[in-house]
């Protein structure tokens, strides 16, 4: 019974000290140190941006990237260049690296049920960055703007800029409406936004769609492409305008817009006799606030990814440490499979007024890149 004793008290005083020497090493079954966790070493999110053909996303990739450093936590960075294959095999590589979060903005918000099943399987948590992955149950938070209210922005700048409201009766006007990509969530709700503003002018005839295109899926762009709004600005220049010209475009990205000024100018637009129309953007881009000064583009929706980016940051941060991220929408984004938390930040509306206050001094954008 001695012996027995002995041994059980040895043991014992074995796991004791193992136990001190673990707590003393801050280990934990979870994959790395409740110490290291704490600031954020011995974790890697995952960031998955979806091209860097946009500006925007670069600096949104940029952003996160400082943020999390500043938090102490290791990140991969990677650009599906509009390739929704590379984008899932990026995830894929990801995971199987053992990522502890995922910050995803999707090139196809359908496209990644399947590679997100294996980062659920492995409790990986998911953020759905700016564009709300659809169709999957492993979507955790999501962070963007008010996109219902950027369209909201954009149709109620054209309806001010020529003087629809307060009954005024002005008009007819001609307008033509652009989309954004089919494959982008966000296309519906920015479309949403301007449409209800629209309507009440269209249908009392202030504002007339030559084109009669009016229904989503006859105005979106595919992959947001600047070159393929060109070509179907030019097409509809050459099919609704021979005899008439367009007063307002609907365009709900600065990189539409580009595309849809190209085709204006090549039509005789930007002289005194036939000036440009009004035409919206979005994402306060260089070449756009640019083109804004010029008296080429008139306004754009500026979007803070800094804002964003820190926001993305934030409820990794929170879910790393078992703790419930700070969200203010719990009902608006429904994924198909589940109504995702979302935190919305607030879209601005920028013209060659305010974008000095609102782009410049911020230090969003620096003024030497202006000129």
């Amino acid at each position: 019974m001695r012996t027995t004793r002995t041994r059980t008290a040895a043991a014992a005083l074995t796991a004791v000290v193992l136990s001190l020497s673990l707590a003393a090493c801050g280990q934990s079954s979870a994959g790395g140190s409740k110490e290291e966790k704490a600031d954020g070493k011995g974790s890697t999110i995952g960031i998955a941006m979806p091209t860097k053909s946009s500006e925007r996303w670069i600096a949104d990739g940029r952003n996160m990237v400082a943020e999390f450093k500043k938090l102490g936590y290791k990140t991969d960075l990677q650009y599906g260049e509009d390739d929704v294959d590379q984008q899932v095999s990026q995830i894929e590589n990801m995971i199987t690296k053992g990522v502890d979060v995922l910050v995803i903005a999707a090139i196809d918000g359908r496209a990644l049920s399947d590679v997100l099943r294996q980062a659920g399987e492995q409790n990986i948590k998911v953020i759905s960055y700016d564009r709300l992955i659809l169709g999957s149950p492993d979507v955790d938070y999501y962070a963007s703007f008010d996109n219902e209210k950027v369209g909201e922005l954009q149709a109620g700048y054209i309806v001010d800029k020529l003087g629809l409201k307060s009954g005024s009766g002005k008009g007819p006007f001609n307008i033509e409406l652009f989309a954004g990509s089919p494959d982008d969530n966000n296309t519906r709700y920015f479309f949403q936004g301007a449409w209800k503003t629209l309507k009440p002018y269209i249908d009392k005839k202030q504002l007339v769609i030559r084109s009669k295109q009016t229904k989503l899926d006859q105005i979106t762009t595919l992959r947001w492409d600047g070159g393929t709004a060109q070509k179907r600005m030019d097409d509809l220049l050459t099919s609704a305008y021979s005899s008439a010209e367009v007063d307002a475009v609907l365009s709900p990205y600065d990189g539409i817009s580009i595309g849809i000024i190209s085709a204006l100018k090549s039509d005789g637009y930007g002289t005194k006799s036939k000036p440009y129309p009004v035409v919206t953007g979005q994402d306060a881009e260089v070449a756009s606030v640019k083109s804004i000064i010029a008296g080429q583009q008139t306004q754009t929706v500026y979007k803070d990814t800094r804002a964003l980016a820190k926001q993305a940051v934030q409820m990794a941060d929170a879910v790393l440490h078992d703790k419930k991220p700070e969200v203010n929408d719990t009902t608006t984004y429904n994924n198909e499979k589940l109504v995702v938390p979302s935190f919305l930040l607030d879209p601005v509306s920028v013209d060659k007024t305010n974008y000095q206050a609102e782009l410049v001094d911020s230090g969003y954008i620096k003024e030497s890149d202006l000129r």
